[in-house]
Order: structure tokens, then C-alpha cells, then sequence
């Protein structure tokens, strides 16, 4: 069974560091697109950061130069580092699989998700 289980959140004031983690099972994490996702209350699902099965990365605009996403293919674990927090990041943070090798910013194309962890950023 596949399965992603995330961890790391918590709450933070402004400029503040957080680093998620989200251990995977069931499958190899250099067979598929990984990333994180965030949606806060009354606001659709974003993606953050992704790295396809290359290890090609890909970030959202509103976190380039402070967010860095890594993966480890053996012990099958995805991180998410995340530095200069902003209010602004706040959301609930899931972990998810693609469907395939590359990477795409659509919502539809990732068909296993995580619990998600919350991520709060004080001002």
C-alpha cells in the first residue's frame, strides 16, 4: 500500500525557519515526480515545490530564493526546508506523488497525497 506520511509543522513568527519531512512507503520515490502542496481556508490547493525523478526542481514564485525541496531516493523521505517564513505561507502543507516521471503544476496530475501537517507564520 502507498502511503505518505508527513511531519514538521508547527507555528513560527515572521523571518522564522521551519523544515517539513514526509516519509514515504510502498513505492520508489526516483520512479516519480514528488512535491508539496499548501491550502489555507477558503482558498484552493497550490503547489509549492516539486522535484521530478531526475531531481530537477521547481518552485512557485511566492517561494523562490526561501523554500528548498530535496529528496532522499534510498531512504524514500521528501523535505521541504523552509526559510524567511511570511505570514503569508501559512497554510496546511501536504506531501504527494505524481503520476509520473516529470512534473506539472496541475492539481489533477498527483494521485496520492499525505495528511498534510499546518504550517502557522505569526507576524
Amino acid at each position: 500500500q502507498v502511503q505518505l506520511v508527513e511531519s514538521g509543522g508547527g507555528s513560527v513568527q515572521a523571518g522564522g525557519s521551519l523544515k517539513l519531512s514526509c516519509a514515504g512507503s510502498g513505492y520508489s520515490y526516483n520512479s516519480y515526480c514528488m512535491g508539496w502542496f499548501r491550502q489555507s481556508p477558503g482558498k484552493e490547493r497550490e503547489g509549492v515545490a516539486l522535484v521530478d525523478s531526475t531531481g530537477g526542481t521547481r518552485y512557485a514564485d511566492t517561494v523562490k530564493g526561501r523554500f528548498t525541496i530535496s529528496k532522499d531516493n534510498v531512504k524514500n523521505t521528501l523535505d521541504l526546508q523552509m526559510n524567511s517564513l511570511k505570514p503569508g505561507d501559512t497554510a496546511k502543507y501536504y506531501c504527494t506523488r505524481g503520476a509520473s516521471r516529470s512534473c506539472a503544476w496541475a492539481v489533477d496530475m498527483y494521485t496520492i497525497w499525505g495528511q498534510g501537517t499546518q504550517v502557522t507564520v505569526s507576524s
